[in-house]
């Protein structure tokens, strides 16, 4: 199984978040890459499909080696809005427009590849065949080298899967939403071998009050103290220490908070302080 990292989510970079300029996204870049964290993880909707320009931009400005860094991305989510028009939030899945949806990251991305391509959210109407003949073109022109999904379950990565290999699913799991240990999501990634990635790996703690992280707050803070980490580093260190080798995409474009993750991937919970965390969570002691 792929070894796992400390992933740098984009979605924030831009319009939707801290709206950096190219200088200050070039910046981040270099100071990412500086500290380690070299995969970047984007999606064709973020920002009103603006973010990806704006990052290749700041990637040329930068000068990075592309060789240096890893670039994902993903597809499939036609949003209405400034720049997609259309009347309806949907996905599409077609192989024309997975291929040009790829070609579109490519160009705005100012690179010739991509290291992972995504689909972004399972669609009822997606075909394996369809998807299979649109990635195998993709990677047979070298403009994507690896596969995989996000949002799927495992029944929904086994479709696709039979038709053409999925290296990793980017699902939403913290301390606060870790239903993927328990509905057979993680279980499932570790019998099939794929990588799993975390999207929102720190959960609600820091944007929602009520009784479940009103009991890990204390837990969290004691935890602080005694391995000397900030409380968002517990927080990675719990989802780090899943077997499944998961793979957090934090959103910050804090760098203190960036060097705080790394921090936490240097850091194991002792098993009775991870399962402390997981009891405040639920509100129960494990059956």
């Amino acid at each position: 199984m792929t070894t796992k990292k400390i992933i740098i989510g984009c979605m924030s970079w831009g319009f939707w978040g801290k709206k950096l300029s190219t200088k200050e996204q070039a910046d981040l870049l270099q100071f990412c890459v500086e500290n380690g964290n070299t995969t970047f993880d984007h999606a064709d909707l973020y920002g009103d499909y603006t973010n990806e320009a704006d990052f290749g931009k700041a990637f040329v400005e930068n000068g990075v080696r592309r060789e240096d860094i890893e670039i994902i991305s993903k597809c499939g989510i036609l949003n209405p809005g400034q720049t997609r028009k259309g009347d309806i939030k949907h996905y599409k899945y077609s192989k024309e427009y997975i291929i040009w949806s790829a070609e579109e990251s490519l160009r705005n991305l100012k690179t010739d590849y991509l290291d992972t391509y995504l689909l972004h959210r399972p669609s009822p109407l997606m075909h394996p065949d369809e998807i299979a003949e649109a990635i195998t073109s993709l990677q047979a022109s070298g403009k994507i080298n690896a596969f995989g999904v996000s949002n799927f379950t495992p029944s929904q990565v086994d479709l696709i899967d039979a038709k053409i290999p999925i290296v990793t699913n980017q699902i939403e799991f913290s301390l606060t939403q870790h239903t993927a240990m328990f509905n057979g999501s993680l279980d499932h990634m570790i019998q099939k071998e794929i990588q799993p990635m975390s999207w929102s790996p720190l959960g609600s703690i820091f944007k929602t009050k009520n009784e479940q992280t009103d009991r890990i707050q204390p837990v969290l803070k004691r935890l602080s103290e005694k391995y000397a980490l900030t409380e968002d580093a517990i927080l990675l260190a719990f989802v780090l220490k899943h077997p499944a080798n998961v793979s957090p995409v934090i959103g910050t474009t804090n760098k203190n908070r960036i060097q705080n993750a790394n921090k936490a991937f240097q850091t194991e919970l002792e098993i009775e302080d991870w399962f402390e965390l997981l009891i405040a969570s639920q509100g129960h002691q494990v059956p």
